[in-house]
């Protein structure tokens, strides 16, 4: 007996992800098949080895199935909540292996490559576009203080020593690059703002 008007394939993604928190077995496997390259995509992009990202895509749908009910359309479509789910399990499985993700030196790196990755294709909803822009146009210093801080969380100190420049240079690198950061994402358009 058919319960739907239309083929399951076709249902938009909330759709998808309600029919998983209820727990049925037809729209859980519609859902992972339409979702699983992207989970993994991202996984992949940011561990580089893919018996981690495997890992990972599971424990991303295992996560999405567990907490389905909380997602909040108004926060973001459900490509953009799966996604920041898979890099953030990316990001804390590569931290548990390593006291420290990526070396600071090879930040400059990072930062070159911020315009276009696979990961970055798979975020690519407005707002991670926004931040990632955003941090693009940083000076470079200051971009990389903001990374450190925010992302490998490091200290002002860490970041002075790291860097052999003053303690208060670091905080007044960290401290602008933040304001400049709060100004380019609450103005109604990029690029609408005055330095």
């Amino acid at each position: 007996m058919q319960r739907f008007r239309f083929p399951v394939g076709r249902l938009p993604d909330e759709a998808l992800l309600s029919g998983l928190a209820t727990g049925d077995p037809e729209l859980a496997v519609t859902f992972v098949r339409r979702f699983q390259h992207t989970v993994f995509g991202v996984a992949i992009a940011v561990t580089g080895d893919p018996q981690l990202a495997e890992d990972i895509a599971q424990q991303t749908f295992e996560r999405a199935w567990r907490h389905a009910q909380i997602y909040d359309s108004r926060r973001g479509s459900v490509t953009t909540w799966l996604t920041t789910i898979a890099h953030n399990l990316a990001i804390d499985a590569i931290r548990s292996r390593r006291p420290e993700p990526v070396a600071p030196e090879d930040l400059d790196a990072l930062l070159d490559v911020v315009t276009d990755t696979p990961e970055q294709r798979a975020l690519a909803d407005d707002a991670s576009a926004r931040l990632r822009a955003a941090v693009a146009q940083l000076p470079r210093e200051q971009g990389r203080a903001l990374v450190m801080a925010g992302i490998y969380g490091m200290t002002a100190q860490q970041i002075a020593d790291w860097e052999h420049i003053p303690l208060g240079t670091a905080k007044t690198r960290i401290r602008t690059a933040m304001g400049k950061l709060r100004t380019t994402l609450t103005s109604p358009k990029r690029g609408d703002h005055v330095q």
